[in-house]
Parts: C-alpha cells; structure tokens; sequence
C-alpha cells in the first residue's frame, strides 16, 4: 500500500465541524495514513483542539504554537510549553512572521516567535514555520538562535531554489501545497524540481489550498496524494518511489 503523510492541516477548524470524522474516513481510504494538524490559530484555542484529535485518532498527530496572526494574544509561556510536552504533540507553531498580512504587530510577532524556538530547544521537538514575505528575516533569527539544533520546515514554502538549499545547511526542510499542480505554477515547479526530494514534504494546509482537481473548493487532508503525484511528476520518477522518499523523510522529521 502506498502511503502519504498530510504534513500541515488544520482539520479541527469551523470548515470541518459537519464532517469531520468522514474527512479523515476519506483520507485514510486515499491512503492518506497519518495527518499532522497544526494547533495555532485563534490563540490557544487550536492546540487544545488539535490535541484532543490526536487523542481521539491514532492517524492524527498534532502540534502546539501561536500563529503570528495571533501575536497580540497574552503571553502565557507555561501553557504552551506544557501543551508541548504532550506525547503527541510533534512540533512546535506554525510560528514565525507574516508581513504580508501583517495582521499582527511585527514587534510582538518577533516576541512570540522567538518565545517558540526557545521552547523547541527546551522540550526538543522541531518548528514549524510560517514565512510571507518575511522570509530572510525569519532565517535570521533560526540562525541566530540555533535553531539547527532542532530543525523545522518551512510550510508552504514561497522562495527559491536557493534559499531552501541555505534552509538545508541549518537543517530545515520545506514543505509544498496544493498550488504546485496549479496550470500557472510553473515556478513553484521550478523550485520542486532543483530541490532534492530529501528536503521535501507535502501538505494539504486544509481548508486551504486545494490541488488540482478540487482548486476554488474546500481542501481536506486526501487531496495530498494529488501534490504528491505533482511532485513525482517533476522529478520525472514513479509515484510510489516518490510517496516512499516523503513518507520517511516526514516520519524521520516528526518522529513518528
């Protein structure tokens, strides 16, 4: 059976409130075996309930941070550090910073991001990071902090070719969503081809994102195998030598 791993999904949110447990049914039939659902939004609420998942279900693994987004929340660093210590808790964030949106103030989104890596050295576990055009400043600090120590991902990895080759040399990997089977992506192809599939992991960052053929609707956790074929395709090598290589490297990174 070929098996992929949803690296970043976020199946605890309002999206999934009327179906959730059939959204994993589907997942697990598409052989989606194993989710990791990143508990950071709407401050601490997300851990919480991303952790109750993983209680529930032996394929869902979850994860415990702030997103920058919610930057502003009160800092309570021995919440989320016990949240962290959870047996199946697997990572920390998504944290990191997001000017893009810039929904949050950048001053607070360092404080907090910073707090993060901090707390993933302590109960040594890897980060999970959320970069929008904040991507050199985010490197900075990782390493600046040692954060190779732990190592992470870049989720819905947005540079180039040879800003994740720099991410490689302080042991983070990257991860690609839905949008590398977009007609228009050929850039992001780009990107997948000169990476080698070692560093690379596959999300679905449900309920967004969503591949090729479901583009405009709600993303859940068994279109992966979608991304994965995109991939396998640009590396111009069968899907199950493909699925094989990302399953380990993202059981080898979250210890599972």
């Amino acid at each position: 059976m070929i098996e992929i791993i949803d690296s970043h999904t976020h199946i605890d949110t309002a999206p999934f409130d009327p179906d959730r447990e059939e959204v994993i049914e589907r997942a697990l039939a598409a052989g989606v075996t194993t989710m990791i659902n990143i508990g950071a939004s709407e401050g601490f609420l997300s851990n919480d309930r991303s952790i109750a998942l993983a209680e529930k279900y032996d394929c869902i693994y979850a994860t415990a941070g702030i997103h920058p987004h919610d930057a502003e929340v009160e800092i309570d660093r021995g919440r989320l550090v016990e949240l962290a210590k959870h047996p199946k808790v697997v990572a920390i964030g998504e944290t990191g910073l997001d000017f893009f949106r810039d929904w949050s103030p950048q001053d607070l989104q360092y404080k907090w991001f910073r707090l993060q890596i901090e707390i993933a050295h302590e109960v040594k576990k890897p980060l999970i990071i959320h970069s929008r055009s904040a991507g050199e400043q985010c490197y900075e600090i990782l390493k600046e902090m040692e954060a190779e120590k732990v190592g992470g991902v870049f989720h819905c990895f947005a540079e180039d070719a040879q800003f994740a080759k720099k991410l490689a040399q302080i042991n983070f990997l990257v991860s690609f969503p839905g949008p590398v089977t977009f007609k228009k992506s050929e850039d992001v192809r780009t990107v997948v081809k000169e990476v080698p599939l070692e560093q690379i992991m596959v999300e679905t960052d449900a309920p967004y994102l969503a591949p090729e053929p479901f583009r405009g609707r709600r993303c859940e956790p068994a279109h992966t195998i979608h991304t994965a074929k995109k991939i396998a395709e640009v590396k111009e090598i069968p899907f199950e030598q493909c699925a094989r290589i990302l399953s380990q490297t993202t059981r080898d990174f979250f210890k599972i």
